[in-house]
């Protein structure tokens, strides 16, 4: 259908601004860290998809993508089938910076799913350069709450972070996350925020919202993700996930929402 080069070194230095790639990525589809020149749109059509930097860790559903700015060493990891439509933009005054959540509204998004099926040297001055303009002139990245987890500022709190992304579902309350970082519960109150921005109690949330997006996308029936993440009925954590997200579990995945 798309007929083009699925390998992304050739994206970088095409003889134009901009330049659309299609990959298909099975479930658990995880890409080491690498880095490009060109600045990125990592953005999937289904399924959802984790990007890590060094600045954190961002979730984000077919309703979303991750803008990576160039240079910026990234991985990501996939839940669920991931039909993936990446862009990769020359760099220019106006984009960010960091890292982001962008929205991909119903145009951008067509407009992305367009893009991946034209030439890379397409013709600039025919129908498909106008298209390639008009996605350049919506894709001036809007940010929008994101899932996002902060990496710790502080080496010595990192072994805490990562058991907690491993098993958000325990408790890890203060005292116990206190003790397995080997530091009193007000010393943790304390360094927690000051690395992260975020006291513990968000940066779990946040955690358990991340690991069920990924479980909700791979089918994962609400009442068992509610289970994995230790909530007492499935009606609490649907509460808990629409105070934080502004939806329910099942509607986070529909486009247009």
């Amino acid at each position: 259908m798309y007929g083009k080069s699925e390998q992304r070194d050739d994206y970088q230095r095409v003889p134009r601004p901009l330049a659309a790639m299609a990959r298909d990525l099975s479930d658990g589809h995880h890409i080491p860290p690498h880095r490009h020149r060109r600045a990125q749109l990592i953005y999937g059509t289904t399924g959802a998809i984790t990007v890590v930097t060094g600045h954190g860790a961002w979730v984000v559903p077919a309703t979303r993508g991750v803008w990576v700015p160039a240079g910026l060493t990234h991985e990501m990891s996939c839940a669920g089938a991931v039909a993936m439509r990446t862009l990769y933009v020359e760099p220019q005054p106006g984009l960010p910076r960091d890292p982001t959540v962008v929205s991909v509204p119903p145009l951008l998004r067509e407009l992305i799913e367009e893009a991946a099926r034209l030439p890379v040297e397409y013709d600039p001055s025919g129908r498909d350069g106008k298209v390639m303009d008009l996605l350049l002139l919506e894709l001036t990245p809007h940010p929008v709450p994101a899932l996002h987890l902060p990496a710790p500022a502080d080496e010595g709190l990192g072994p805490l972070c990562a058991a907690v992304r491993r098993d958000p579902g325990a408790g890890w309350r203060t005292e116990e996350a206190a003790a397995f970082a080997h530091l009193s519960p007000r010393t943790l109150q304390r360094r927690f925020p000051a690395a992260t921005g975020m006291s513990l109690a968000r940066w779990v949330q946040q955690a358990r919202l991340i690991h069920a997006v990924t479980l909700l996308a791979r089918g994962v029936p609400v009442t068992s993700v509610s289970a994995a993440l230790g909530y007492a009925t499935p009606s609490a954590f649907t509460a808990m996930f629409r105070r934080a997200l502004g939806t329910s579990p099942t509607r986070y995945f529909t486009p247009g929402r």
